[in-house]
């Protein structure tokens, strides 16, 4: 009877245990491709939504399945406001996607070509090709005239569209795994296998934060008014960074053995990040102490084995709900307690 009781007090502390990691009850849903996205991206405010969908074949008579390409969502009026299709002509996969901060463009990019997308027309804006490496991250501006690269060779490559101005950061000795740009195209943060992040300045590429981490860096944040950056490693570190000092914050207090960061965006008054993950949880954390405030679970795609999905966005909405968008092309609206 005592062997019994420790069992079931056992299980008792872990279900407590487990709702304390977890909340698993968003507050609304949106399912919007069944079958799963490659890419999934969020506008700043989480009003709009673009995703790809790569499909080789559709059956007919399948309506639950999503068309091939390109789809650009408005997630409260929630309804599809309009249907790009493929990014090239030969119906690459499109690996990353970022919405300017104001919401009005967004760069889409697949391993060796990209393109400018004008939300607000609906139309392409252009696509160009990259030769000398292979994409692994893209951001883009505010005006959608300048844009971001991070590539396999090590370079970040910074481009101004309107005037065929190109910069070529070379700081990096390894693969860019990360980039971020500010709002105005002024400001780039890039992280690499290096080891190293760098803040620097589009107009001149001069270096002028450094921050160094004891493994690969594979995650960057700016906040949208400069005061913070974040990096993260590939291994169990996350810093945020004070721009004007250089400065670091804090450490994101994680238990976890090996914590990676699939995306990250701070709040606009800069007080929170959220982060996504690889895994498919999504956390919130205090900028100042480091501490998570609340973790979620995404919802898996439906018979996928493993029952994961990979957090590709995150957003803060005008309820200041958390919402996550992921690879099996759900968007989910959490609530801050």
């Amino acid at each position: 009877m005592r062997a019994i009781s420790q069992y079931i007090a056992i299980f008792v502390i872990t279900l407590t245990l487990s709702g304390c990691f977890f909340q698993n009850s968003d507050d609304q849903r949106w399912e919007l491709a069944p079958q799963g996205t490659t890419s999934f991206a969020l506008s700043r405010d989480a009003r709009f939504a673009l995703f790809f969908v790569k499909n080789d074949s559709i059956p007919e008579k399948n309506e639950s399945q999503v068309k091939s390409g390109l789809h650009f969502w408005d997630l409260v009026e929630n309804k599809e406001l309009t249907f790009f299709g493929d990014q090239d002509q030969d119906k690459s996969t499109v690996s990353y996607i970022r919405i300017s901060d104001n919401s009005r463009f967004a760069i889409t990019a697949t391993q060796t070509n990209f393109a400018v997308w004008d939300l607000g027309m609906g139309i392409s804006e252009g696509l160009w090709s990259i030769s000398d490496g292979i994409i692994r991250d893209v951001a883009i501006a505010s005006n959608g005239q300048q844009v971001l690269l991070g590539l396999s060779n090590g370079k970040a490559i910074y481009i101004n569209l309107a005037t065929g101005r190109r910069l070529e950061f070379l700081a990096h000795r390894e693969k860019v795994n990360s980039v971020a740009l500010s709002a105005n195209g002024k400001f780039a943060l890039s992280g690499g296998n290096d080891y190293f992040a760098y803040l620097w300045d589009t107009e001149t590429g001069q270096i002028l934060r450094t921050f160094e981490h004891e493994k690969r860096v594979s995650r960057t944040a700016l906040q949208r008014d400069g005061k913070y950056a974040f990096t993260a490693d590939g291994g169990n570190e996350g810093f945020i960074w004070d721009l004007k000092t250089g400065e670091k914050i804090t450490e994101l207090s994680t238990l976890a053995r090996q914590q990676v960061y699939s995306t990250a965006r701070f709040s606009d008054d800069g007080q929170l990040l959220v982060t996504g993950s690889p895994s498919g949880t999504v956390n919130v954390w205090n900028t100042t102490s480091g501490k998570k405030l609340e973790q979620w679970r995404s919802e898996p795609l439906k018979d996928a084995r493993p029952p994961t999905a990979v957090v590709y966005d995150v957003a803060i909405d005008k309820q200041q709900r958390v919402v996550s968008a992921t690879s099996a092309g759900i968007a989910q609206a959490w609530l801050i307690e």
